[in-house]
């Protein structure tokens, strides 16, 4: 169990270290325009081509969006309580105990862990988590968010469209699918060194609080995701990618959005951080008893 467990986590670590060390080198990476190919081009790729593909029961496919959305109801419901009693800055931190890097780490270890399956029900969660934090995210930070915000992301269209080719049988031309798929591999590998080069630009403060947060937000999604999946009635593998989906730690749009809202983004840089250091040691263990 352990040498299966850390066969899924060392690529995803070894590749976000790679970009983590390539920036600490001083080596030139052009974030803005990377991380706007990965969103706008390689994701939407992969999301279309491994909905549009993977075999899913309609009635599952149902019922993971279904559970995605109540355990995100249920983890934001918790944040509040906790917010408010910690008295933390609703701005700074509401929407970051909330929304996990499902992205650039969730759908690497789907994959891995699960298959190209688990791949699929990831891609589920993702979708759902990417049009809450566009959308009520963004309004939990900047206080001014309206629907079209999600409605801009390319990746939106594609989990819709993907949904729809799923359910209908719909099929592309050889060529066209195999066009996007390829387009769609390089997703992974540039969110993992994405990430690592965004970590390595930010700079830790208050790192006790920021720690204790990160292990609070851990517990709080992970036991949001098992009741979810016992609810909804997910079976194993559907369960463990919710699980795992939920308990991602704070992705690096966060501390974005806190930068251009100017809601504590030294402090919510620091929630990054900590959240990421300390998945290092959660998801293995979490894998080994998901799997």
């Amino acid at each position: 169990m352990i040498l299966q467990v850390l066969q899924i986590v060392a690529p995803v670590f070894f590749l976000a270290a790679g970009g983590f060390f390539w920036q600490r080198r001083g080596y030139a990476f052009d974030l803005e325009f990377v991380t706007r190919m990965s969103m706008q081009v390689a994701t939407p790729c992969l999301i279309f081509s491994v909905l549009s593909t993977v075999q899913i029961d309609p009635e599952l496919f149902q019922r993971i969006a279904l559970a995605s959305l109540a355990a995100y109801a249920a983890v934001s419901a918790a944040a509040a309580l906790l917010v408010v009693a910690a008295r933390l800055d609703r701005r700074a931190f509401l929407a970051p105990v909330i929304f996990g890097n499902t992205g650039n780490m969730g759908l690497p270890l789907a994959l891995f862990a699960f298959g190209d399956v688990g791949l699929g029900y990831a891609m589920v969660v993702f979708a759902v988590m990417a049009v809450l934090s566009f959308t009520i995210g963004v309004w939990m930070v900047s206080g001014d968010a309206t629907p079209t915000a999600a409605l801009k992301q390319p990746i939106v269209y594609a989990s819709i469209l993907g949904a729809v080719f799923a359910l209908a049988g719909w099929s592309l031309p050889e060529w066209a699918m195999s066009t996007i798929k390829l387009t769609g591999q390089m997703a992974i590998p540039l969110m993992l060194i994405t990430l690592g080069v965004s970590i390595a630009k930010l700079t830790v403060k208050d790192a006790g609080a920021m720690a204790l947060l990160s292990v609070v937000k851990l517990v709080v999604c992970g036991a949001a995701g098992l009741g979810a999946a016992w609810v909804f009635g997910l079976e194993a593998t559907a369960s463990g990618v919710l699980i795992l989906q939920l308990i991602m730690p704070v992705a690096v749009t966060s501390y974005m959005l806190a930068a251009r809202y100017d809601a504590d983004p030294d402090r919510v840089a620091g929630l990054v951080v900590m959240s990421t250091l300390i998945s290092v040691v959660a998801i293995p263990v979490a894998l080994s008893v998901l799997l």
